[in-house]
């Protein structure tokens, strides 16, 4: 009997130290995980894309005439108004040829003056019978010839004044010339010859990106609201983006990229846009009020589709399907299955199931950056 008992003494503190043993067990099975609260704000709906920077115009100016560059009134790079003269043509051939036109017009005139004079006395002396009808035919003939003439002596002088205009090159545009392309003292053919220089109009510019197709009936109910905002932000540079509205929206959808076509028009007196360069483009279609939204790390795709993970009252986490409306910086917003206020895993998913009890903990914030 007293060996019985201390068998029974034995066991008792054997199963006692077994339970104390499995305590801190059964503690250790809650899955450390980073935990963020859904909120609700006010989120835009927005489209994001690289975009490029286009000038509003661009004018390749060529000679109209031919002859030798003179004189290059502007330096490569520089602003210039319209009107501004940029090149002058050796003007004395073209002067020569006002001359000439203009003493061949003043001949032809002449000429008529005395056609016209012997025409009218052709003409007395035919009422008179004295003058054959042949021979007063043959005075007005010759007086309407010449005068044909005299009309095309002076088409011929304004072709000419018109070509000698052409020898001063003028900027068609305001904007900002670039390279230049012939110097002074070449020898330039009109029209067909090279571009003496090219003249990008700068302020305004254009911003163009394109967008997935899917995005265009949105966009089209967007823009029958009221104008759009797009802003363009610069690789490289702290300030706020530049802000411009929506000006252009393809007529057709490119069937190669599956994408249409957008401009935005950005004003640009500090220069800040360049011809050329790429920026990140956002166009702003409007304001979801009142979304509720999460990081959009606490998303997850199985395949019954998009879940998240809540954290419930009693520490256990629920698989929750969500249907997600969009991700704007970062964070998804949610139309359906999360409430404003509920706690969603953010990280530690991969060691989650339905119903496993967890160890929330909120993210540590960004440390700020130092200069």
């Amino acid at each position: 009997m007293r060996d019985r008992a201390r068998l029974c003494l034995t066991m008792a503190a054997s199963v006692s130290a077994a339970c104390a043993g499995r305590a801190p067990a059964a503690q250790a099975t809650a899955v450390p995980v980073v935990v963020a609260v859904a909120a609700r704000k006010d989120v835009p709906v927005q489209v994001q894309a690289i975009g490029t920077v286009e000038p509003f115009s661009t004018v390749t100016v060529k000679p109209q005439v031919g002859g030798v560059i003179d004189t290059v009134h502007f330096r490569e790079g520089a602003d210039v108004r319209a009107g501004d003269l940029l090149f002058t043509i050796d003007r004395r051939p073209f002067q020569a040829a006002v001359r000439q036109v203009e003493s061949a017009r003043a001949r032809d005139a002449a000429q008529l003056k005395n056609a016209e004079a012997e025409a009218r006395r052709a003409e007395d002396l035919f009422a008179q019978g004295i003058l054959a009808r042949e021979q007063y035919d043959q005075a007005h003939t010759a007086s309407e010839a010449l005068a044909a003439t005299v009309h095309a002596d002076e088409a011929a002088v304004e072709n000419a004044r018109l070509e000698l205009g052409y020898c001063s090159i003028r900027s068609p545009i305001d904007g900002r010339t670039g390279s230049l392309l012939v110097h002074q003292g070449n020898l330039v053919k009109a029209v067909d010859g090279g571009p003496l220089v090219v003249v990008n109009q700068i302020d305004p510019v254009y911003v163009s990106f394109a967008v997935p197709e899917k995005r265009l009936p949105e966009i089209e109910r967007a823009m029958a609201t009221g104008r759009l905002v797009v802003e363009a932000f610069v690789p490289g540079q702290a300030a706020a983006p530049a802000r411009g509205q929506l000006s252009f929206l393809d007529n057709a959808v490119d069937r190669t990229t599956g994408t249409i076509k957008l401009k935005g028009t950005f004003p640009n007196r500090e220069r800040r846009l360049w011809p050329g360069q790429f920026v990140s483009a956002r166009l702003t279609l409007a304001v979801r009020a009142g979304a509720v939204v999460v990081p959009s790390q606490a998303l997850q795709s199985g395949q019954a589709g998009t879940y998240v993970f809540v954290v419930k009252p009693d520490l256990t986490a629920e698989s929750r399907p969500v249907v997600v409306a969009g991700d704007e910086g970062g964070e998804a917003v949610v139309e359906k299955g999360l409430a404003a206020g509920e706690r969603v895993v953010t990280d530690g998913q991969l060691r989650l199931v339905p119903g496993a009890r967890v160890e929330p903990r909120t993210a540590a914030p960004t440390p700020a950056a130092t200069s």
